[in-house]
């Protein structure tokens, strides 16, 4: 017999250890209803193992399922539940390496300076892990991300805090006037297929190719742009010595995980230029040791002890001395001394700028206080959005979540979109020169002057996903009632091409009852803020890197984590994505977990979104195997029911040991749904099963919520923190033998 495959996404951290809970739950429900559901390994430790098969025992190796997942989104069957997962920086790489190696994976160590043809190889093969890797590859559709009407409405009854701003507030955002990526933007539209090489040619006329052999098509379109380095720093000087002059605390904001190739750079020269006087001191010491600032300062760390221990002392002085006259940092955790400049990967801008906002423009300093600060976002393709809102709240004052409106988003992302897909594009000139995108004709599509060092990137934007974005975005409007704004900004090379297109397809649709709107990301932010504060909703309409912020700012805004959520991705192939949570906060989770045996991930964006998925699963069933089973309906509208009681009831995790945690809250949702299922009447058969499920879990509510609150208060030892051994995280993540009896009974 056919069934519906929905395959269940294995990751890291918190939502992984709430996986080995919550998952029998879901497949304990669906039993019976022709669905099959897959854990496939995504995780990072996963993608490691993957990659060196070669140097492992036959029984530690382990396929590369997201290459499988890559093949699977390309065809109409795909149905699968993406739990967000680490984008790694270089650091976390090591750690992941260093823990499978003490676990007993027998794999080579990352080298850092490569010297051999051999080590370079193996950098190349653990750089495939680097970064957000997962995503270009099963993002083969657009993103349709907003709220549900139960969490939004659960919101408004119980709306979260958000601190007030001083009307003297002093913070505010601070990009580049010059040398930046927006200033340098080129873009074309392709006119016929080709096939593009990327060159450089030095000032004496030589040519290297960079890359070659990029196929596009007819209608896709290609840019290209660069920042220069050079101006970044000086920008750098002049906001950190006006932060000193406010007296405000200094942040850096950008997104070293995603833009995996650029970003660490530019949050590498922001160390280079506040740390200028130790790199002046001490910069061979520095060199010698290894020390690369586009790792954060844990990679000096790290290193320091290679030096002599009076040198490693004069180093420490000095840099406790530049703290001394430089700007207060924006500190990651004060009392551990992890400043913003730590580690890429801590401070990570559509997470970080909301944080911001939510605490009334303010971060917290050195010792543990709170203060304004300066938003230093280099790029000004998307700072003036954010320096907009931070000017409205200034203005007009915080917002109330018990009050506002909504603000959805339609992303442009499929097939590796805008500047996401430009990693491997992504340049950096020995010396200066010249970056030339040529045509297999020879034609000079564009080129720039660049001095070395420079950060280059071209990304490529296929016309099939635009048009597909397009097309999503006006089935949003009409389905919801709700106008559409293209957030593009015909002053950006690139956007006035996307403009051209959208003017192009929209006369395609009837949009006798679609209102819509091209803005400017300032004036877009603005025309929603005023609907926002006046409590009515708005779809936003973007870019693939705007998709990303704001669909964490306004969820962040709204409800007080974009971890609740439903993001949807339908493939341009026919089947489709769902996204669910952020994990942002997961490591703190699972430090907690570690510790106290207590985790506090709420598992509502898995509940939302495999709704969704069981919905898509009937679909698929009748139309790719011609099965109808009604039954799959049915579990989906009593699991919506059960969110919604749910969330009536607040039964979500808390944050301290004693309350309610993650297993106790899957409980509620198993109990709720059993009971939404008893009492439904399109189907006797389940109804009575249920109904006896049902009746188990009610009766032994008090004996589960002991049996899990007895297993709290004392560490957990799960075998690993990026690698788990699955035995003991089950064990830990299924500690009530009443509730595992009632459930793999059903």
């Amino acid at each position: 017999m056919s069934k519906a495959t929905i395959v269940w996404s294995k990751i890291d951290e918190a939502p992984a250890l709430a996986t080995y809970s919550l998952l029998p739950i879901m497949r304990a429900f669906t039993k019976g209803a022709d669905i099959e559901i897959e854990l496939r390994d995504i995780s990072l430790a996963g993608r490691v193992i993957s990659l060196f098969p070669e140097y492992l025992r036959e029984d530690q190796r382990i396929p590369d399922e997201l290459s499988y997942l890559g093949e699977l989104v390309l065809r109409p069957e795909a149905n699968i539940m993406k739990l967000p997962n680490i984008s790694a920086s270089i650091p976390q790489l090591i750690e992941v390496i260093k823990e499978l190696q003490s676990q007993g994976y027998n794999l080579p160590d990352f080298p850092e300076d490569p010297k051999t043809e051999e080590e370079k190889a193996i950098r190349e093969r653990y750089l495939k892990a680097v970064g957000s890797v997962v995503n270009p590859v099963l993002r083969q559709g657009n993103s349709d991300r907003r709220l549900s009407k139960s969490v939004k409405e659960y919101a408004k009854k119980y709306p979260h805090k958000m601190k007030d701003v001083s009307p003297n507030s002093k913070a505010h955002v601070a990009h580049m006037t010059g040398g930046d990526f927006y200033e340098n933007e080129k873009s074309i539209t392709i006119k016929k297929d080709t096939t593009l090489r990327y060159e450089f040619v030095n000032k004496n006329g030589e040519v290297k190719v960079l890359k070659e052999g990029v196929k596009v098509s007819v209608g896709d379109v290609v840019d290209g742009t660069f920042l220069s380095r050079r101006k970044l720093k000086e920008f750098y000087e002049k906001v950190i010595e006006l932060a000193k002059e406010d007296d405000i605390l200094f942040s850096l904001h950008v997104k070293a995980t995603m833009m995996r190739v650029s970003d660490p750079v530019l949050f590498g020269d922001a160390i280079r230029v506040y740390f200028k006087e130790l790199f002046e001191k001490y910069g061979k010491e520095l060199e010698e040791i290894g020390f690369n600032p586009n790792n954060g300062l844990s990679d000096l760390e790290a290193k320091l002890s290679k030096l002599p221990e009076d040198k490693q002392a004069a180093i420490k002085k000095t840099i406790e001395e530049i703290y001394q006259k430089r700007p207060r940092m924006y500190m990651v955790d004060s009392d551990k001394g992890i400043t913003n400049l730590h580690r890429p990967n801590d401070v990570i801008i559509d997470a970080s700028v909301p944080a911001v906002i939510k605490n009334g423009l303010q971060g917290w300093g050195p010792k543990g206080e709170e203060d304004d600060c300066v938003i230093t976002i280099p790029d000004r393709s998307y700072a003036r959005m954010y320096k907009e809102i931070v000017e409205d709240i200034k203005t007009n004052g915080q917002f109330d979540p018990a009050t506002v409106g909504s603000v959805a988003n339609v992303g442009l992302m499929a097939m590796g979109a805008e500047e996401y897909g430009s990693h491997d594009k992504t340049f950096f000139p020995p010396e200066d020169g010249k970056i030339r995108i040529v045509d297999e004709d020879g034609n000079v599509l564009m080129e720039h002057e660049l001095e070395a060092g420079d950060i280059y990137r071209s990304c490529i934007t296929r016309d099939i996903a635009i048009r597909d974005w397009i097309k999503l975005a006006v089935n949003r409007a009409k389905e919801s009632g709700e106008p559409i704004v293209f957030w593009l900004d015909k002053y950006r090379a690139h956007h006035r091409e996307l403009i051209e297109k959208v003017k192009e397809e929209l006369p395609k649709y009837d949009l006798s009852d679609v209102e819509w709107y091209i803005k400017s990301p300032e004036d877009a932010m603005k025309f929603t803020l005023k609907r926002f504060r006046a409590g009515l909703n708005t779809i936003s309409v973007t870019g693939n890197v705007l998709r990303d912020y704001l669909t964490d700012l306004f969820p962040i805004i709204e409800v007080g984590t974009s971890a609740r959520s439903l993001s949807i991705v339908p493939l341009i192939a026919g089947g489709a994505v769902f996204e669910t949570g952020a994990g942002g906060s997961a490591p703190k989770h699972v430090e907690q977990f570690l510790k106290e045996g207590h985790l506090r991930w709420d598992s509502l964006g898995e509940y939302l979104a495999f709704v969704e998925s069981l919905r898509l699963a009937y679909k698929q069933l009748k139309t790719l195997h011609g099965k109808d089973n009604p039954r799959i309906l049915i579990l989906a509208e009593a699991l919506d029911k059960a969110i919604q009681k749910y969330l009536e009831n607040n039964k979500t995790p808390g944050r301290k040991v004693g309350q309610l945690d993650t297993r106790g809250s899957h409980f509620y949702l198993a109990m709720y749904w059993a009971e939404a299922l008893a009492a439904q009447g399109k189907d006797p058969e389940l109804a009575k099963k249920f109904e006896k499920v049902f009746a188990d879990l009610k009766e032994n509510e008090q004996k589960i919520l002991q049996e899990i609150a007895d297993s709290e208060g004392k560490p957990q030892d799960i075998g690993g923190y990026y690698h788990p051994d699955d035995a003991k995280a089950e064990k830990a993540m299924r500690p009530s033998e009443t509730f595992n009896r009632i459930i793999d009974s059903i």
